[in-house]
């Protein structure tokens, strides 16, 4: 748990602490209660976390809160509830996820969102990785160009990916800065949740953008 990307040590212990005093949790949402885990927090690791027995089917799976309005359309436009569509193999084949594109979401990550649906029950430990973000940044002040910093892919679109750095916004690695050769898809060179290094090439703190790289970084 302490490796969940987001808490360490002192949320995983708070995430116990809560579970041994109240019972086992029954929806993502209660992690929101958990002392000192904030929206940004909730953000990061409520993909990993996953809730056995949720009321909401999704809990359970890896699917981020984020996206769980994009499954209810669909499963509205599917003329089923949610769990039926988990549940339906074949209902799933029939949903054209270009349909739910927006400037936020691209196919990358509908296509990702796809798979889950596909597999709910795999167990989370086998994509949770020991990773921690660099302990020297916390906010875009404490960034400056050329930093190289650990971080997760948190959204994937036509135009390149957006990751979290750990400093409450997420950065851009435009799809023209993936890699070192061309690159005509970002779903080629990453994935959703995927674990990278990236640098900082500018940040815009009047309009609370940053721009990264991937290009010439180790991964």
């Amino acid at each position: 748990l302490t490796y969940v990307s987001g808490l360490g040590p002192s949320l995983a212990k708070n995430i116990v602490d809560y579970r041994r005093e109240n019972g086992a949790f029954t929806s993502r949402s209660q992690l929101k209660k958990v002392p000192r885990l904030g929206p940004a927090a909730f953000q990061q690791c409520a993909g990993f976390l996953r809730i056995r027995g949720a009321k909401n089917p999704l809990d359970g799976s890896a699917v981020h809160p984020e996206s769980y309005g994009i499954v209810e359309q669909m499963a509205r436009d599917a003329q089923c509830s949610v769990a039926e569509l988990i549940a339906d193999k074949e209902r799933q084949k029939t949903i054209d996820i270009k349909k739910y594109v927006t400037t936020d979401v691209g196919l990358p990550t509908l296509s990702d969102i796809m798979k889950e649906l596909e597999k709910p029950g795999r167990d989370p430990r086998e994509q949770i990785e020991e990773f921690s973000f660099s302990k020297d940044v916390h906010t875009m002040d404490d960034l400056a160009e050329g930093m190289v910093l650990p971080g997760i892919v948190t959204n994937i679109t036509k135009f390149g990916c957006f990751v979290d750095i750990g400093v409450h916004n997420d950065g851009l690695v435009h799809i023209s800065h993936l890699s070192d050769r061309f690159v005509s898809n970002p779903a080629d060179i990453v994935h959703l949740h995927q674990h990278v290094m990236v640098k900082v090439i500018e940040v815009d703190y009047r309009r609370n953008r940053i721009s990264l790289s991937m290009k010439g970084v180790q991964q």
